[in-house]
């Protein structure tokens, strides 16, 4: 592919290949969407009783060759989970080594994580963007990030991954049963919302009248992410740290 103009950034990536004729059985037990559809597809590394170990994007390159891509500081935390749970499986578990641009642009590449992004891998991409226009345009999205809106502590519901990351008719993995418990019986307390707010700081509280009804988790001038109980209503007179606020619908 000839070198890229469009808008792009750099979007730091940790790579984890899982090759080998038990690959497909080994991650449909492992991860929690459905490994045996063809092309790129979000999914989740999860603890039985379903806390994050990682999100995934999953790329299927071959019937036996996966790609798993996530956060830099979690390729290490994915590749040690899977090889703890390998046992039999006749698959390789390694990391593997690529530069990751996202671009603003229909080029040829993986489907984005932002509206409207194309993931290019080890091509030569101009990068136009940076670090704090990408965030940004993630906050814009409602994209939820590692270490800012998901933990071990963050129920895979509230951020809205049981929509995009898992599958309701797959087969077994760590942490289906709360899961679809939560899916079918149960509800989330709190959800994540993007605001428009002219200043906030990741940790503000976000109030209606005297309750406290949520908390920021990423900021930048004008708009914000946040986690924000249920029964707020869209068109709520919110304030964070004495900034007027409204949830965008």
């Amino acid at each position: 592919m000839a070198t890229v103009t469009h808008r792009a950034a750099r979007r730091p990536r940790a790579f984890v290949r899982v090759k080998g004729p038990g690959a497909e059985e080994f991650l449909q037990r492992m991860l929690s969407n459905d490994v045996t559809q063809p092309g790129v597809f979000d999914a989740l590394l999860l603890t039985p009783k379903a806390r994050l170990i990682a999100p995934l994007r999953v790329w299927r390159r071959g019937d036996d060759d996966f790609l798993l891509l996530t956060e830099p500081e979690l390729g290490t935390v994915v590749q040690s989970a899977l090889l703890r749970a390998r046992f039999a499986a006749k698959c390789e578990i390694a990391p593997e080594e690529h530069t990751s641009t996202l671009v603003f642009a229909d080029v040829d590449g993986l489907p984005g994580e932002l509206p409207g992004t194309v993931e290019v891998l080890d091509e030569p991409v101009d990068e136009t963007l940076d670090a704090d226009q990408l965030e940004r345009a993630r906050i814009e999205a409602g994209i939820p990030a590692w270490g800012k809106e998901l933990d071990d502590a963050i129920l895979p519901a509230e951020a809205g991954l049981d929509e995009t990351h898992i599958s309701f008719t797959k087969g077994c993995y760590p942490g289906q049963e709360p899961i679809a418990r939560l899916r079918h019986r149960g509800h989330v307390n709190r959800r994540l919302r993007v605001l428009d707010v002219d200043a906030a700081q990741q940790g503000d509280e976000i109030r209606l009248g005297e309750k406290t009804v949520g908390r920021v988790t990423s900021a930048v001038p004008g708009v914000a992410l946040g986690y924000v109980r249920v029964e707020v209503s869209d068109d709520a007179q919110l304030d964070v740290e004495g900034e007027p606020a409204r949830l965008r619908s």
